[in-house]
């Protein structure tokens, strides 16, 4: 499910680009800088994720069982 919303958004994202007044530089400035925010936007989902996870057994609660 998340790789057809990734395909849908991508192709609406060309689509709303594509759409608008600009140079053929410009539009590879402007696809440039779109990938690079979605891949800071990536990394730092996986840091926080990291992190959850990291908490989540740092701060286990020790059971009774033997």
């Amino acid at each position: 499910m998340s790789r057809f919303i990734d395909v849908k958004l991508a192709s609406n994202r060309s689509v709303r680009i594509d759409a608008t007044y600009l140079s053929d530089r410009e539009r590879q400035v402007a696809i440039g800088a779109l990938r690079d925010a979605e891949l800071i936007v990536d990394a730092f989902s996986w840091i926080a994720k990291k992190i959850e996870q990291l908490g989540a057994r740092l701060f286990l609660k020790p059971s009774l069982k033997h």
